[in-house]
């Protein structure tokens, strides 16, 4: 009877970041390098939280870029919305008391 040889092998870490860096999910990267989600979760997760974090820190450059080196109006307001808490429809922060009326 003949002995099934089992091979063990590495997945190309530079390739699994840079998918995980323009936010491909487990199920592509896994498409992509011919193996299981489960086995990147279990083996190269540290590595795909890290390309996730590049990803994210690129995207936020460049909406800042947008935001402020070109003047997209939308862009201030959605980081405003988001970095400084503003909002369409400000609050009355002042008593919400009814006025008083005169006497007569």
């Amino acid at each position: 009877m003949a002995q099934i040889e089992k091979r063990s092998y590495k997945l190309d870490v530079d390739t699994i970041g840079k998918l995980a860096s323009i936010m491909c999910s487990y199920e592509e990267i896994a498409m992509i390098m011919n193996t299981s989600a489960d086995n990147l979760r279990k083996r190269y997760k540290d590595i795909i939280e890290k390309g996730r974090a590049e990803g994210k820190k690129s995207l936020r450059r460049k909406q800042m870029e947008v935001a402020i080196e070109k003047g997209d109006v939308r862009m201030l307001i959605f980081l405003g919305k988001n970095y400084l808490d503003q909002k369409d429809t400000p609050t009355d922060i002042e008593s919400q008391d009814p006025l008083p009326w005169p006497n007569e």
